[in-house]
């Protein structure tokens, strides 16, 4: 179902974090509950060597807004996807259930993240992500590489029709994304962002998924519905080198 999976652990002053073997050439890591960076910023922040004005977050709504980076600016309002060109700065975005997406083009040494829950991921917010990277860099589609991150799990996000037929617009081929059982539908996020980078042209083995469910895994993520609406997150977070 899932391309190999080459996710990894790393250690950030002895807290667990995961990061992709495909993409050592970038600075980039999901962290857990234990070294979020809302609770955790000046740990994060010195381990990757930034100014605190550079280590830079935009204010999520579900949309499909992406924005470059810029120095000097800090204020990044109903953006979900951040490109980062320079190496001054660091982003960080926030999840709990909703799917982390980290794009990184290795020719051109540009990166970004893109927050995709089930509204970004119907928006195709990865490809558009993958476009805009592109468009800036001019590198091939082959030069686009993805890793997404811990999200809710097929196994847990059951969902109504609007939902369903939402993604399976996304797709030419939707077999598997969706799941049928005795309690009701249920759709697998990571699969169809994958599916949805590799039909624009993503080759398959430039993609890396992460197996944990933000659900299933509660004691080491935070999730958005098991734990009742919580305001907690953990994050994607990237820096280049």
């Amino acid at each position: 179902m899932y391309t190999k999976n080459m996710i990894r652990e790393k250690y950030i002053d002895g807290e667990k974090v995961f990061y992709s073997d495909k993409i050592p050439e970038l600075e980039h890591f999901f962290t857990t509950r234990s070294i979020n960076v809302d609770d955790n910023f000046e740990r994060v922040r010195k381990y990757l060597g930034l100014n605190k004005e550079n280590f830079i977050h935009p204010t999520q709504t579900h949309s499909v807004n992406i924005e470059f980076s810029q120095i000097g600016k800090t204020d990044y309002p109903e953006t979900d996807g951040v490109i980062l060109t320079n190496k001054e700065q660091g982003v960080y975005m926030r999840f709990a259930d909703c799917t982390p997406v980290i794009l990184y083009d290795k020719r051109a040494n540009v990166a970004g993240i893109v927050h995709a829950g089930w509204r970004g991921t119907v928006g195709k917010i990865a490809v558009k992500g993958a476009e805009k990277i592109l468009n800036y860099t001019r590198s091939k589609k082959s030069d686009i590489y993805a890793v997404i991150g811990a999200s809710i799990g097929a196994c847990c996000y059951k969902v109504g029709q609007e939902v369903v037929d939402g993604v399976k617009s996304t797709l030419k081929d939707s077999g598997g994304v969706v799941i049928e059982k005795s309690d009701g539908v249920y759709v697998d996020l990571k699969l169809i962002n994958s599916r949805q980078l590799i039909e624009f042209g993503v080759p398959k083995e430039n993609i890396d998924i992460c197996l944990f469910c933000t659900s299933c895994n509660n004691e080491l993520f935070y999730s958005y519905r098991k734990e009742n609406g919580t305001v907690k997150r953990h994050n994607a977070v990237i820096k280049l080198q």
